[in-house]
Formats: C-alpha cells, structure tokens, sequence
C-alpha cells in the first residue's frame, strides 16, 4: 500500500495493492454496510436545509448519489469479472 503522499499512477488507487479477493471482500462491506450508512446520512444532511424545490431536492439527491462512488472507484474496478491471478484450467 502506498504511503501517504506517495504518487499513485493514473487509473491505480490505492486499494488497487490489495488482491482481487481483498477487493471483492471490501466491495462487498462498503455495498452492504457503508452505503446504506451514507443514505441514512445524506438524508439526515438533506432534512436539516429547509425544503428546497422539487428540482433542486432531486438535484441533491443525484448529485450526492455519485459523489459516494468517487473515492471508491478503485474498489469496484474488474470486481465484476474473473480473477486475473486465477490459472486457466480449461486450457
């Protein structure tokens, strides 16, 4: 895992040190735990503004909705195909 500070190259995070299997276990608590964490939060966040219009509620909503996957993009990068450590045995 890089240091802090240290320079990460372009389209590698910082959790691209960990193994494929690392990441999937990761992806899969951020999706089952964190998330729902991060809407109870940006609700709360939302309902402490007065009502904005409908458009721009729905404006926030959206945007948040993105915002949460940013940081974590290197997370969820080839989780959904094979492991690339994994020997081809069909061959």
């Amino acid at each position: 895992m890089p240091l802090i500070g240290a320079v990460v190259a372009p389209g590698e995070g910082v959790f691209m040190a960990l193994s494929y299997k690392g990441r999937r276990r990761l992806a899969l608590l951020i999706l089952v735990v964190g998330l729902p964490l991060y809407v109870v939060v940006a609700v709360n966040l939302v309902a402490l503004i007065d009502r904005p219009s409908v458009l721009v509620e729905l404006a926030i909503y959206i945007g948040l909705g993105f915002l949460w996957m940013l940081p974590l993009k290197s997370v969820f990068l080839g989780i959904g195909q094979s492991d690339p450590d994994q020997i081809d045995r069909e061959s």
